[in-house]
Formats: structure tokens, sequence, C-alpha cells
């Protein structure tokens, strides 16, 4: 390949059947560059970054403990994760089917769903954390 030429980024059969791999450095700033531009572009994630960042404050500041922290830290990444795919869901159903189809809005209903499930378990785990401490806070 030509100095002046990119590497695409879509590997295709043929370049697979070569043998010819995608470096890891490069997979890893692709993937951070799609982290990034989920959350500039959706308001979705940005809305799950801030409740991070409140869920962190809080740990600090009421002194969860490890398991705690655990189970927090694994929302905040779900979290990501799930927001992350639905916006790569809906961009892919988006290129495919740029009309409305039933099956479109199945799939992007289907994965805001899933997202949406990931909120409701990670407020329950908030809460669980949370509530007992800030309660006994307010009442002492």
């Amino acid at each position: 390949m030509p100095a002046n030429e990119t590497k695409p980024f879509v590997r295709t059969a043929d370049t697979k059947g070569q043998g010819q791999r995608y470096k890891l450095g490069s997979a890893f700033a692709n993937a951070g560059r799609g982290l990034a531009e989920a959350v500039r572009g959706e308001r979705n994630l940005r809305i799950d970054a801030g409740f991070a960042v409140v869920a962190i404050v809080l740990g600090f500041a009421l002194r969860i403990d490890t398991a705690s922290w655990l189970a927090v830290i694994v929302c905040i990444g779900m979290m990501f994760a799930l927001e992350t795919l639905n916006t790569a869901i809906e961009a892919v159903v988006d290129l495919a089917s740029p009309g409305y189809h039933e099956l479109a809005r199945k799939a992007k209903d289907c994965a805001a769903g899933a997202a949406l499930a990931g909120a409701i378990a990670s407020l329950v785990v908030g809460i669980i954390v949370f509530a007992p401490r800030l309660l006994a806070l307010f009442i002492s």
C-alpha cells in the first residue's frame, strides 16, 4: 500500500484471508474514539456519566466498602456499555433502513430497552448501596 493511502477500517474476507492483522493499538484507539463519540453525541450517555460522577463522589463521601464499590463500578461500566451498544445498533439500523420499517423500530426499541433495564438495575443497586448510609447520616 502506498504511503499516502490509509488502511481501511473494515476488514474484508480477502484481507482476513491474507493474514493481515489489525494492530491492537489501533483497536483500542478506535474503541476510545467510539466511546468519546457516543458521550459527545448521546444525551442519555451524558446523563449516565453525570450519575456516575455523583455515585463516585457519594462513594468517597460515604466511605462505602469494597463490595459496594465493586457494585457501583460494575453498574457504571454496564451502563456505558449498554448505551454505547444502543448507539451502535441505532446507527446500523439507520444505515440499513433509512426509511421506516417495523423491524427497524423493533431493533431500536429493544436496544433502548436493554439500556433501560440496565438503568433500572443500577438504580436499585444505588438505593441498596447509598440509601442506608444517607438515612443514617440524616437521622443521626
